[in-house]
């Protein structure tokens, strides 16, 4: 089964007639008519306008400063698995790529496809990346799981479900393409100073090893090397400030920041949060120490095959 809108195909041969997640009716009939009726280069004034954070979440620009400087040639096939409601898909048909998205929401594919329905070079699969990878032929370039990778453990029953996701994805990577991980540090310095886990709304909850539930869950460094490591990937991080959902810079190993330069701790929309330290002062004591790639709030990852021996 398949549906248009515009120049974009939904495909949704893999929908189940239910969709999995969903920020509330009124927000999706809020998103959907914006983007009908509006430009996008009005979003950042409805963004500023609405004291809503599933709008800013979803129609920041500022969302795609995440990808929208990699290497990307035009004509390239990427895969966005996670797509949404599209808040990174426009950086990638930016660059001239042919995007395949896939997203478990049917109603968030729809805002994704009117959002971008001038786009030529854009397919939307609505369904489970687990059911959908194995039924692919083709290979990517790159292929990005923004916000993505600390679900898998929700909508899977596998026994390891971040290691089956990740062997799928390496199946439909080129050898010499790029998976783009961008994902929340558990051991981020703002947790410690008073953030909420983003996807459990309690304190500490990462930094504590997810004691109360099952459900997302977010790694340190050192175990998303380890877990990439075991799937077969060799790794290049980089760390997005204040966070991947809102970078404002995009530090490395080869650049990192310098003291004074972290000076943007304020940025926490999605939920309350308490105070217990001065942020600015905790990262420059963390640089001097040379720790900070172990504290950055977010990474994002650059995987690439390792070659087989």
């Amino acid at each position: 089964m398949s549906e248009k809108i515009g120049s974009v195909a939904l495909d949704t041969r893999y929908y189940h007639q239910q969709d999995q997640y969903s920020d509330g009716d009124e927000t999706e009939n809020r998103l959907l008519q914006i983007v009908t009726v509006t430009p996008e280069s009005d979003y950042p004034v409805i963004t500023t306008r609405t004291a809503s954070w599933p709008i800013l979440y979803h129609l920041s620009p500022i969302r795609e400063n995440i990808l929208n400087w990699i290497s990307i040639l035009p004509g390239q096939r990427v895969l966005e698995l996670g797509s949404g409601c599209g808040a990174v898909t426009g950086a990638l048909l930016g660059r001239g790529a042919r995007v395949t998205a896939v997203d478990l929401s049917l109603r968030r594919s729809r805002i994704n496809a009117t959002r971008h329905k001038d786009c030529d070079d854009l397919t939307i699969m609505v369904g489970a990346s687990e059911e959908i990878l194995p039924r692919m032929e083709e290979r990517f370039d790159h292929i990005t799981l923004i916000g993505v990778l600390e679900y898998a453990g929700v909508f899977s029953d596998a026994e390891k479900p971040y290691h089956q996701i990740l062997g799928m994805i390496r199946d439909r990577l080129a050898d010499d393409g790029a998976l783009w991980v961008a994902i929340e540090n558990k051991l981020g310095l703002k947790y410690f100073a008073g953030c909420k886990e983003d996807h459990t709304g309690r304190f500490f909850e990462g930094i504590e090893g997810y004691p109360h539930r099952e459900g997302p869950r977010t790694f340190s460094r050192r175990e998303l090397l380890e877990l990439a490591g075991e799937c077969g990937f060799d790794c290049f991080f980089y760390y997005p400030y204040p966070d991947y959902k809102f970078p404002v810079k995009i530090f490395s190993d080869e650049y990192l920041p310098q003291k004074g330069e972290l000076n943007r701790n304020w940025q926490n929309f999605d939920a309350d949060r308490i105070t217990l330290f001065d942020e600015g002062r905790a990262f420059d004591a963390i640089l001097e120490a040379g720790l900070f790639p172990e504290f950055s709030n977010s990474f994002l990852i650059r995987m690439t095959k390792r070659a087989e021996s």
